[in-house]
């Protein structure tokens, strides 16, 4: 069995002037990315990796996310192919994971993540929100291997506020 977790960034700002790999949260994606992560802790095991994009907003929602959830900081490193906005290279940071990795979760951006969400998980999702969570597992051994999984969970910061 394999588990995937997909989380989008929290909400980013737009007030400084930038590069977009550069943007940090605002206040809500840090209290969005607090509420994610300690509602998460009561429904997640163990994470034996975690793979997060580059840009700040990712790296910033995936340090506050996983802090509630004890992941051991060895298995956290940044993944310069999950700053993509289409999606191909996310399937491929995903169908390239070693296969003694069974829990995997990906920090990254839109339009990427809703379409990974819908190519592979059982339930249709609009849009993945910011700081948004989709969880899917599959029933088999190795990432390169998966399809259709079953959604174990789908969390939205808005019915957490």
């Amino acid at each position: 069995m394999k588990t995937l977790y997909i989380i989008r960034h929290a909400k980013s700002s737009w007030e400084f002037d930038v590069s977009d790999d550069k943007r940090p949260l605002n206040d809500r994606g840090i209290r969005d990315a607090g509420l994610v992560g300690e509602h998460l802790k009561t429904l997640v095991g163990s994470i034996d990796k975690v793979l997060c994009s580059p840009a700040k907003r990712a790296h910033s929602t995936a340090k506050i996310i996983i802090s509630y959830l004890n992941v051991p900081e060895a298995v956290f490193s940044l993944e310069p192919d999950l700053y993509d906005f289409e999606g191909s290279q996310v399937i491929d940071v995903i169908k390239n994971c070693e296969d003694d990795i069974n829990s995997l979760m990906i920090f990254g951006h839109n339009h990427a993540f809703t379409s990974i969400a819908n190519l592979y998980g059982d339930q249709h999702i609009d849009n993945l929100p910011t700081a948004g969570v989709v969880a899917i597992e599959f029933e088999v051994d190795s990432w390169k291997n998966i399809s259709v999984g079953k959604n174990l969970l789908t969390i939205f910061p808005k019915s957490l506020r």
